[in-house]
């Protein structure tokens, strides 16, 4: 089964999309992971959109990215320059799967504050036997591979 979630995001924002249940034996895997900016070929933009398995508000919002970080699950960069009708959009994500809620965090580099962009996350939603839903909740917990 796919479950999708969708939204609106802005500069320094972090939302939560909640996952975990009761017995944690449902996990997640990402299928899908997209931007979309609100106003489309509108004015300079550069995103940096990233999933992380843990909430980022202590360690702060940041527009970079380093995959040696455990907790970061996937990480999209959106760019749109008018002046040379260009736009670039550049999706990273793990199949890592994971069974408790999970973080969306938005840097906007060119105007902070002023723009927003869209996501859309496609999960595949996984059957987990006791041993897996501990293992993952362990890892979700440590943010670690």
């Amino acid at each position: 089964m796919i479950k999708t979630f969708r939204g609106l995001i802005g500069h320094d924002v972090e939302d939560t999309i909640r996952l975990s249940t009761n017995n944690g034996l449902t996990g997640y895997r990402i299928v899908k992971f997209q931007l979309m900016p609100k106003q489309p070929a509108v004015d300079n933009m550069a995103f940096v959109v990233k999933l992380y398995k843990r909430s980022q508000i202590t360690a702060g919002i940041d527009g970079v990215v380093d995959f040696d970080d455990g907790g970061l699950l996937a990480a999209g960069y959106y760019e749109h320059e008018p002046s040379s009708y260009s736009d670039e959009s550049v999706i990273i994500s793990d199949r890592e799967i994971f069974n408790q809620d999970i973080y969306i965090t938005c840097w906007e580099h060119h105007q902070p504050g002023d723009e927003y962009i869209n996501f859309y996350i496609e999960l595949e939603q996984v059957s987990l036997d006791l041993s897996e839903a501990t293992v993952a909740t362990l890892k979700d917990m440590r943010g670690s591979n």
